[in-house]
């Protein structure tokens, strides 16, 4: 929006010029996204204490946990809303792969906020349903993927690429339109089993966000793509003001979500930015890196599977309680030293994943 506005008064005053960039654009993305969440998030926390909005607790968690009951939640709209004002505010509106992460985040957002309000306010421990939870995120995904699909060429834009080699690059054809939907709401899923600690699971998406964002850069130029041997994809370097934006906005909402949190997320907030990882990551055509980045998603809902799938065919629990950052706990591990472990690996895995890029 404001890039129309700057393209204007560049014509009378050149300074404003300098808004073009896509550089400057993105940091302006994360320092409007991340003020929104420092001024906001204090009336939010207070406004969703008043509501008495809180977060129930699973009596057959840690015993530590139950001193969180009553913590506000649905937190994760704040996040929503700075991400959504940055990026509108300093990104180019006639980019169609803009509009399609913002639909995507949108509408698992929207999931997520059903399945917490009814939680939370309407009292119903059940939420939303399972099956229309996965039924209207089946519908976002498989949006998103015959879109990009029938927007994309019959090149680049639909190849599987693999990391490690320069010429290997996979034709998907309509498999294309499957891939993107397990990752989208793969990754959506997969950030909200690991939503369960003070801060595990936004700073994770602050970081895989952020080396998206990167590679949305170089995939959108022509020289970097060229030089790195990654496929070029028009447009794509527009998505990094999204990821500044949603970076900004995670580290701000960190601030009151770190040990001991003030607030936490909700579904509305880890459904909707696992779902935006996911689609970002499939129109930069790096779904095997995300995957490497996503290290720790991945693993949270592994030991989910491996638990569920182990206890119906022979009775007994691999881990003491899924998902795996339950099961540390439960071994004596302050929840702190999980979380920020945790961190640690993330930010191992995601320059081990950006490394790929060159390594080729």
């Amino acid at each position: 929006m404001l890039l129309w506005l700057a393209d204007f008064l560049s014509q009378y005053f050149t300074v404003f010029g300098v808004v073009k960039y896509l550089t400057f654009r993105a940091i302006l993305g994360v320092l409007t996204s991340l003020g929104i969440s420092l001024v906001f998030g204090p009336k939010m926390i207070s406004k969703l204490n008043y509501l008495q909005i809180g977060q129930s607790i699973r009596t057959d968690g840690p015993e530590s946990h139950l001193s969180k009951s009553g913590t506000p939640t649905m937190g994760g709209a704040l996040i929503l809303l700075s991400i959504f004002v940055s990026t509108l505010l300093w990104s180019d509106l006639s980019n169609h792969y803009v509009w399609v992460v913002l639909l995507v985040t949108f509408v698992f957002g929207a999931v997520g906020w059903v399945d917490d309000y009814r939680k939370v306010v309407e009292k119903n421990s059940r939420g939303l349903p399972a099956k229309w939870k996965y039924f209207w995120q089946s519908v976002g995904g498989l949006g998103a993927a015959i879109f990009l699909y029938s927007a994309g060429s019959t090149g680049a834009e639909n190849e599987l690429i693999v990391p490690f080699f320069k010429e290997v690059a996979l034709p998907l054809g309509a498999f294309y339109v499957l891939l993107t939907y397990f990752v989208i709401v793969g990754s959506s899923n997969a950030v909200n089993l690991t939503d369960g600690l003070d801060g595990l699971a936004i700073m994770p998406t602050v970081l895989v966000g952020g080396a998206l964002g990167l590679i949305a850069y170089l995939a959108g130029n022509v020289q970097f793509a060229d030089y790195l041997h990654i496929p070029y994809v028009h447009g794509a370097g527009e998505l990094g003001v999204f990821c500044a934006a949603l970076a900004g906005a995670g580290l701000g909402f960190l601030w009151f979500n770190t040990y001991p949190a003030q607030v936490f997320m909700g579904d509305v907030g880890a459904l909707a930015l696992g779902a935006a990882l996911g689609v970002i990551a499939v129109i930069v055509r790096h779904e095997i890196v995300f995957f490497i980045m996503s290290g720790v998603f991945v693993l949270e809902t592994v030991s989910v599977i491996m638990q569920v799938t182990s206890f119906k065919l022979t009775g007994r629990r691999i881990f003491r309680m899924a998902p795996i950052h339950h099961h540390f706990e439960l071994k004596g591990w302050p929840e702190p030293r999980v979380i920020v472990r945790f961190w640690i690996i993330t930010v191992i895995l995601v320059l081990f994943g950006l490394a790929t890029l060159k390594l080729r």
